[in-house]
């Protein structure tokens, strides 16, 4: 049965002017990333990847250290949800001197939950039109792999979140929680079988124990 390995992308650069590069140590945990799931030995890796600066460039990384050489390809639904537009529709804004990545986590956590309630928002900036692009990304990439090629998708923690709550069909308050504890280029593992696609491991980053426990990030 084909497994579907989605990763997470390196840790982005939080602060910084643009968010959406990778920080050094993101750029090593893409690395390590990328030799765990050589280490694997998946067949035939399909290489998926959303169109964020900081996706493209976990997957390239990834690629390169596991010796992939197949083209990466591209698309926008794995891209991850515009964090700043919600905490403007969703919360106040952070007190000058308290924007540090722990206080910016609580009120991501009450908009993202307060978005996922919005029943009135049913346009393009809904819920409803994220998780189910997401949903119609991963039905479609199962559609092109055979009984003999896996895939791998580098992608983002709301999107993980969002993608194991379907599956998993659990409410807002649980796919928060799933959210705030997705690891930077952890490895959450679907199998495909004969009655549709399953969740078999969710944020495996057993890459980043022992001496590589430096490595463990979640923001």
């Amino acid at each position: 049965m084909p497994l579907i390995s989605l990763v997470r992308h390196g840790q982005a650069s939080f602060g910084a002017q643009d968010y959406d590069a990778l920080s050094d140590l993101g750029r090593e945990q893409a690395t390590a990333a990328g030799r765990e799931l050589a280490r694997r030995g998946l067949r035939d890796p399909h290489l998926m990847t959303g169109t964020l600066t900081r996706q493209r460039d976990t997957a390239q990384l990834l690629a390169e250290a596991a010796g992939f050489t197949d083209p990466v390809r591209e698309d926008p639904r794995w891209n991850e949800y515009d964090h700043l537009a919600l905490l403007a529709r969703y919360t106040d804004p952070v007190p000058t001197g308290q924007a540090d990545s722990r206080a910016v986590q609580g009120l991501l956590d009450r908009a993202l939950e307060a978005w996922m309630e919005d029943t009135e928002e049913t346009g393009p900036a809904g819920w409803a039109t994220f998780e189910n692009g997401i949903t119609a990304a991963l039905t479609e990439l199962t559609t092109t792999l055979g009984q003999g090629r896996d895939a791998i998708v580098v992608t983002s923690g709301g999107v993980l979140a969002a993608l194991c709550g379907a599956l998993l069909s659990l409410p807002p308050a649980g796919v928060v929680a799933l959210n705030r504890v997705t690891v930077n280029a952890a490895v959450t593992t679907l199998v495909v079988g004969s009655s549709g696609t399953s969740l078999l491991t969710f944020n495996d980053h057993a890459h980043f124990t022992s001496d590589r426990r430096r490595l463990l990030t979640y923001r």
